[in-house]
């Protein structure tokens, strides 16, 4: 999976992202690293899309697990975070500008809290997604994986094996009422992913434009 900066409360993520997990959502107040009107601006400009029925399903267990280590979400995402600087220093071995240039050449995993707002921020420098790969990797294309999962829990498996199944991202509503991730690959703008485990995820472009470099 592809994580960039996911807050939990996610600035994927693992690919060059920040991530958020918001426990409680605080009403009007804007998330960590967005103003109000960065706010207002990605309200207008969301687009909304279903979860793949699969998905939904992998959710709600994830959601409803009771007696889970629920710690667990930080060893899926830091894993995936390390994922995506494996796939962009791969990548650089063909391409050195991959890189890019100053910061965004320290491949690196970051975590920072907000007391106030509630919020746990990851970030690392990977290699990021494109608005496509948000839409496919983080919702609306099953993986096998999720088959699979599914179909172990169904046999007694633990939810604490999800990282085996490849769809270690959602274990982050363990823990988590709301989830952003925001991330920035080579090849596209970048862009906002966000959900509240609903059933839809919403997508648009960052409005505070190309502030992660990559990741």
């Amino acid at each position: 999976e592809d994580d960039s900066v996911e807050e939990i409360a996610a600035d994927d993520g693992g690919d060059g992202e920040e991530f958020e997990e918001v426990e409680e959502e605080v009403e009007a107040a804007a998330a960590p690293g967005f103003s109000s009107e960065d706010e207002e601006a990605l309200e207008e400009s969301l687009e909304t899309y279903e979860f793949q029925a699969e998905v939904s399903r992998l959710m709600d267990i994830i959601i409803n697990s009771l007696y889970t280590k629920k710690e667990i979400f930080l060893r899926e995402i830091i894993s995936n975070a390390s994922d995506a600087l494996d796939k962009i220093r791969f990548l650089s071995l063909a391409d050195a500008d991959a890189l890019g240039e100053g910061e965004d050449q320290e491949l690196e995993i970051r975590i920072s809290f907000d007391n106030e707002a509630k919020t746990l921020t990851i970030r690392d420098r990977g290699v990021g997604m494109t608005k496509q790969d948000v839409i496919q990797n983080l919702g609306t294309v099953a993986r096998s994986g999720t088959a699979q999962f599914l179909e172990a829990m169904a046999q007694g498996a633990d939810v604490n094996q999800i990282g085996q199944f490849g769809v270690g991202f959602y274990s982050v509503y363990l823990v988590a009422d709301r989830v952003r991730v925001a991330t920035k690959n080579n090849e596209d703008d970048q862009v906002v992913w966000e959900s509240m485990a609903d059933g839809t995820f919403s997508v648009a472009e960052d409005p505070r434009g190309n502030t992660l470099g990559r990741g």
